[in-house]
Parts: C-alpha cells; structure tokens; sequence
C-alpha cells in the first residue's frame, strides 16, 4: 500500500513543506487525519518556477505521440493506485464508492481523450497559405501557421472533484497536452488524495523520461503559495475551479502583473430551468421526479446543479410544486465536502428562509453532522427581479421557484439573470414557438443548453462546453471540459517565407507527423 507522506513534488524531488501545516479532514466526523502536510515556502514556490521554465523549451518540443504516451502512463499509474486512492478520497471528502470510482474512470478518460486530441493533430490547427510570386499587384509570400504552448501552467484543485477538476484533471491534461509544464497547488480538502495523484504524474514524468519540471505539486498553508504562484512571472496561465471571491483575487494579481496572463476561472453558476405550460401540462410529476436527484446529486455541490427554477403560474406547476415538495421530504441529505462548505450552505439556507419575499416549498430530513439539507423555495418574478441577492448562487441542494405571471414575465426575469454554465428547457412540441423565442436569450446567458434535461452530468467528448458568460467563467470564449480545452493553453504562430529546413515538423510540406493542414 503507497504511504502518504505529506511531503511537496517539486520536480522529482519530495520534501516536508516548513510554512505552516495542512491537516485533512474526515469528512464525516470532522476529525484530523495524520500526517500533516507541508506548507511551501516561497523558495519552494521558486524552485518548482525554477524546474517549470527550464523544462518548458524541451516539453514544447516534445513529439505529439511522446505526449500523449506520458497522459496514458498517467491514466495508468492512477489506475494502479486502486483502492488506496479510492479509499482516501472517499474518507477526505465523504464521497460514497461508486462516485469516486466514477470520478477516478473521467480523470482517466480525460486523460485518454487528451492523447487522442495529440495523435489526430486538429489542435495544432495547421494552415498553409503558399506563396504566389505572380501575383499582381504584388506578388504573396509563404506563410504557414501552428498553434505552441503557452509556458508553465498553474492549476489549482478544487473542492468539489477532488479528482476530475484536481491533481490530474482537466486543467493539468488539458495543459499538458498543450506542451506546458503544470505546477499544482493542492486543494486543502483532500490533501491525501492529492498526494497520491502526484505521486502517480511524477512517475510518469519519470518513466517517460521527460524533463522533471513538467510536474510539481505544492501545498498552501495560508494563500501566500497560491497568490505568489499566480504573480511568478515564469507561469503564464492560470486553471481555476472555485469560488467567484477566490477567482475573481486570482484575475485581480494576473491582470496587476508586468505581463498580464490569462486567468481561466469556473467560479459561479445556479442553472436555470425554465420549464413550459405544455410540459407542465403532460409530464409535471415526471420532471418532479428527474429534478429532485439532479439538485441533490454529490449534495448539490456540482456546479450545474439546477439551483433555480422558472414557470408560469398556473394548476399544473401547483402540481409540479407539490410532486416535488413530497420527494424532497422523503430524500435524505447527503455529506458536504467539508465543514467550511456546509457551513456556508447553512447560512445560505437561512438567507433565503428569513427573506420576506422567499416562502419555503419544502425542505427534506436533517441528518449527519455535515450534511446538505435538501430545499425548495420560491418567489414571485416581480420580486426576483427586484432582489439581485436572490440570484445568488446556494452551493448545496437547493432551489429557487421563480413563478411568472406569464410567458413575457418569464423572459424578462431570465433576463435578469447573470452569466451561467448551463441553462435547461423542458418542453413538448406544441412549446416550440415560445422556446423558440427565449433560445437568442439563453445563448447569451449559457455556454450549454439543454432540451428536458438538466446540467448534471457533464460529458468529456469533443462538443462539450464547460463554461459561459461571467461569472459563470471569467472568459467565454473557454471550454474547461472537453477537448477544446487545450486551446485555452495554445497561442498561434505565423511563419512567414520561412525554408522547409527551417520550419516545424507540423507545418513541412512533407508533412512528417501526418495532420490534417489547411491550404489557403
């Protein structure tokens, strides 16, 4: 069984961090669990800076099948840690077998899809204009154009995925991919969990035989690592999964920096569903039974879990209320991730039960010491629209009922709302033209939409989005799932009358790595 040693990966090498300490949680009980974890100190934050610039000229230039052999070996080291890395996770943060098991088979599918985006070449978005000397008036000369890496890449875990959006996630696939080296700052909720994970990437670095600077995770005892790492001038992206406060301080030191460098932030989203008269009218207790698990699903700590819900008032949605009202009291809670997160969500709960507008539906069992306690709530639309606290986001199993006096009412209240990541529409046939009409609407509010569905459950394919307008993200134009994700840490190069010595394998006219080029 691999030990946890709570030590820092800074390259290859492992040591005991000596700023501060971070101790993991039983999720359950609230307990301390040995060891501590080392904070690093700012010479550690250094020294992994240090590693990551000087293996990025190398790693760049890393053949695309080398890359993506290293992300297999990595799927596979994660695999090899078998219940070990189950078994932590599930003690750190809570999280029953089966979903750990279902996260731990996407970091790997992440991972895997990563080097399939390597082999097939699509990425590097190849384009070759040719010259034409006879042109008239003047003549054009040759250019060609490939997409490279950025540099080092910081990722930061997050609370909610300890193993999708952490250690081996999305970020660091998707940036390692690109041909940056990544430097980790480990979430503290599940340090154990992190640990091993790095431990499976620093081997695979090993047995990969790439520079040692393409890897290194560091522990933060007090938020100076994770800032420092952001401001260090040899990191030139950021991945971010958190909350809107700590994403927002994270763009505030990028964008302060003598070179401003992209921040990719997931930060805040509630979700709406927007369900129709006619869907109402044939399937109210259907979509009843669908939403329930959707809000309650991880404790409603997804960040597309359905937290609010719009419809037009009428004996149907009374119908779709009440159906809903008794799943919630007969749904037990589930373990939040941590105490700090269930502490929020309680006080959250409290906001919205003590507001004069805010009526409360139904709140399901109370139970366990850190559990989220499933409610629904409701408002009228004219009071939605005019409390914008109301459409904040509750990181737990709860929603909001928005109730519309009419269809017009309802695309106004949507209007109101702020940038999201998903946005959910039920509907039947004879819904089509008033669905039709809110869909321009939703597509500046959403990065996905979704037809009698909802948001939980995010696939890792090429189509996917992950991502939409502020603060869903702090830029639109990304996708932090998916296979578009590596365009987040890509930047285009022109190489303009450049000869076939002298060009890169991608863009040689004899085409060595054998990709699909676009010819102008």
């Amino acid at each position: 069984m691999t030990q946890i040693s709570g030590n820092l990966f800074i390259g290859q090498t492992e040591k005991q961090g000596t700023n501060g300490k971070v101790y993991a949680l039983d999720a359950v009980t609230g307990d301390q669990i040995e060891p501590a974890f080392g904070g690093a100190t700012k010479d550690d934050l250094d020294h992994a800076c240090a590693l990551a610039a000087s293996a990025f000229p190398v790693y760049r230039n890393v053949t695309p099948e080398k890359r993506a052999a290293f992300l297999e070996r990595i799927a596979q080291n994660i695999a090899d840690l078998g219940d070990t890395l189950v078994e932590r996770c599930m003690l750190e943060t809570g999280l029953p077998k089966a979903r750990v098991q279902g996260e731990r088979g996407r970091t790997m599918g992440q991972l895997k899809l990563f080097a399939g985006v390597l082999r097939s070449g699509e990425y590097l978005g190849a384009r070759i204009d040719p010259a034409q000397p006879e042109r008239e008036p003047l003549p054009r000369v040759d250019l060609r154009l490939q997409h490279i890496g950025l540099g080092p890449v910081a990722v930061f875990g997050a609370s909610n995925f300890p193993l999708a959006f952490s250690v081996a996630g999305g970020d660091t696939a998707s940036a390692l991919a690109a041909g940056c080296p990544v430097i980790v700052k480990a979430h503290s909720a599940h340090p154990g969990t992190s640990e091993l994970v790095a431990r499976a990437v620093q081997q695979a670095v090993k047995d990969c035989d790439l520079p040692e600077g393409v890897f290194s995770l560091l522990f933060d005892s007090d938020r100076s690592i994770g800032q420092g790492l952001v401001a260090d001038p040899r990191v030139k992206a950021v991945g971010f999964t958190g909350s809107r406060t700590g994403g927002m301080a994270l763009v505030k030191i990028a964008n302060a920096r003598k070179e401003p460098v992209p921040v990719y932030a997931e930060m805040s989203s509630i979700n709406p569903v927007i369900l129709f008269p006619n869907a109402l009218k044939t399937r109210a207790e259907e979509i009843a039974a669908g939403f329930v698990p959707a809000l309650n699903m991880g404790a409603g700590q997804f960040c597309t879990n359905p937290g609010l819900i719009f419809a037009v008032k009428s004996p149907d949605l009374i119908r779709f209320a009440e159906t809903t009202a008794a799943i919630i009291r007969d749904t037990q809670p589930a373990n939040m991730l941590t105490p700090g997160i269930h502490k929020a969500y309680v006080e959250r709960l409290r906001e919205l039960k003590d507001h004069p507008k805010v009526t409360t539906v139904a709140q399901g069992p109370e139970s366990g010491r850190f559990t989220s306690r499933v409610s629904l709530f409701a408002v009228s639309a004219e009071d939605f629209m005019a409390h914008p606290e109301l459409h904040e986001e509750a990181f737990g199993a709860a929603s909001l009922l928005v109730k519309c006096d009419s269809l017009q009412q309802l695309q106004e209240a949507v209007s109101h709302l702020e940038g999201q990541l998903t946005a959910a529409v039920h509907f039947t046939q004879e819904d089509y033209p008033d669905v039709s009409a809110l869909l321009p609407l939703l597509e500046t509010r959403a990065g996905r939409l979704i037809a009698n569905g909802f948001g939980t459950g995010v696939e890792v394919t090429h189509a996917m989005v992950h991502g939409g307008p502020f603060p869903a993200t702090s830029d639109s134009r990304t996708t932090s799932v998916g296979s578009l994700a590596i365009h987040r840490f890509l930047r285009p190069v022109s190489y303009q009358g450049l000869p076939e010595a002298l060009l890169p394998p991608a863009l040689q006219q004899s085409n060595p790595l054998n990709i699909p080029v676009s010819f102008g």
